[in-house]
């Protein structure tokens, strides 16, 4: 009975998976990111260099916040420990040796116009926000869906929420404590063979330990959230990057003919996957556009969370903050994924072939240079490290939306069910769960790309009204 409605379920969900990620979604998120570049006048391209200056450049400045704010550096750390994830290691190898490499070609297409999207997310957060009963910055989708579109959209508002509360739970929760626990019992078993018949039990001691740490962040309230992520951000992605770029390095040789093979195969890859030319080419954008969006949550409304908790004021010098965010996550860190599997060689002649897409290809990639078990340590760190930071922001996106639906009051029993399912989370079987969090996170978007289709006159007068007062200033 049981396993006949676990059945049911998956194919349910799967048939629901295919509609929600499917091309017509793909090319919804695609057209809304040209939309929108379109409507801010091309922001991410014509200002590029002023929003790396008020970004990247204000990092080492020193920043303060008041009560119930973050500072802008920790808001987008808080973003990008979410965006930061298992899809910027395992996603990225997947779309590659599904769609082939012209696959990351579209990944930075969608990179590219997901800035303006994101952009246009985090501007609205901050034009829309409020106080909550704590005196804290609330916003996100779902308060510029009331406050901008008007509250008749409130009920789109609730499903936002709806689904960003289970999502949070899957995609933030269970999916990555059980990602961290399987890295554990990875390295384990490779130093400690006899770990192997112990998974179990050192999947519930991690679970344990996640629970125990993410509690002490949690409950202590946003302003701890954004101090632990401001530091543990910087120091993953520098972790992550200086070992794949030590890869690519190693392969140098192999780089030129690398991103000659990406150009040439994102227009002809049936010459890599076999088959037709139009299924073939299908595959690299779906793969391409599906993961770049995965990895860097453009449209999906649920980095605007932590961004409307900035201290500063200025809705556009915040969204700038959003293009900084997608050119980190996917033009950098998913960039240098994917040149660090494609240099040393790893995937050549096995692209199509699902068994290969996953962690393993990674580990091999590092392994080319590292070795086999200092590549399989190095990529569990990453993993561990961009999971449990994925956990923390993602239970603040919950108590968000958790906290629109019922109230202040109702935030700390959320809180608690949170750590408790990474406590569950840890030894779960996961395959059903990450496609259920994969749908739930389409459906994030649905609601939030119609509020930013119908408010980008919004962001387009802010963005202009910006610019032409720093041309007159400058």
């Amino acid at each position: 009975m049981y396993l006949s409605f676990i059945e049911t379920v998956a194919s349910v969900n799967d048939q629901l998976n295919a509609l929600v990620w499917g091309l017509p979604m793909l090319l919804l998120l695609v057209g809304t990111g040209l939309y929108l570049s379109a409507r801010a006048g091309f922001v991410q391209f014509r200002h590029f260099g002023y929003a790396m200056k008020n970004t990247l450049g204000r990092v080492l400045h020193r920043q303060e916040a008041g009560a119930g704010e973050l500072t802008p550096f920790q808001a987008v750390s808080t973003a990008l420990a979410a965006t930061v994830g298992t899809g910027n290691i395992v996603g990225v190898t997947g779309a590659i040796i599904l769609g082939g490499p012209g696959a990351v070609f579209w990944m930075w297409v969608s990179a590219l116009l997901g800035m303006a999207t994101k952009y246009a997310e985090v501007l609205l957060s901050v034009r829309y926000r409020r106080r909550n009963a704590k005196g804290e910055w609330v916003g996100g989708p779902m308060y510029y869906m009331e406050n901008g579109l008007g509250r008749r959209f409130k009920w789109l508002s609730v499903l936002f929420c709806l689904f960003g509360v289970m999502a949070s739970f899957g995609i933030g929760n269970i999916a990555q404590i059980n990602s961290i626990a399987g890295s554990v019992n990875t390295v384990a078993a490779a130093f400690f063979p006899a770990a192997a018949d112990h998974q179990t039990a050192i999947a519930v001691t991690v679970g344990f330990v996640i629970a125990g740490c993410t509690a002490l962040v949690l409950l202590g309230g946003l302003k701890r959230i954004g101090a632990v992520t401001e530091k543990l951000v910087p120091f993953m992605a520098a972790l992550y990057l200086l070992s794949a770029l030590a890869v690519v390095i190693a392969n140098a040789g192999r780089l030129g003919e690398t991103i000659a093979l990406i150009f040439q195969s994102a227009f002809r890859p049936q010459a890599i996957l076999g088959g037709t030319a139009g299924g073939a080419f299908l595959l690299a954008v779906k793969n391409g556009v599906g993961r770049g969006v995965f990895s860097n949550e453009a449209g999906l409304g649920s980095a605007p969370i932590a961004h409307a908790a900035s201290s500063e004021r200025d809705p556009v010098r915040q969204g700038l903050y959003g293009i900084f965010e997608v050119f980190m996550d996917t033009i950098v860190i998913c960039t240098l994924t994917s040149l660090a599997v494609l240099t040393s060689g790893v995937a050549d002649g096995n692209y199509g072939v699902s068994a290969l897409a996953g962690v393993g290809t990674t580990i091999s990639a590092f392994a080319t240079l590292f070795g086999e078990r200092a590549g399989s340590v190095i990529i569990a760190i990453g993993l561990m490290l961009f999971a449990t930071s994925t956990i923390l922001s993602w239970s603040l996106y919950g108590v968000r939306c958790w906290e629109y639906l019922f109230g202040s009051r109702a935030v700390r029993a959320y809180q608690i069910v949170f750590i408790l399912v990474i406590v569950l989370g840890a030894s779960m079987q996961l395959d059903l769960v990450w496609s259920i969090s994969d749908t739930l996170n389409g459906l994030m978007a649905v609601p939030n790309l119609v509020a930013l289709l119908g408010l980008s006159t919004v962001v387009g007068k802010l963005t202009r009204d910006h610019f032409q007062t720093k041309t007159r200033l400058s």
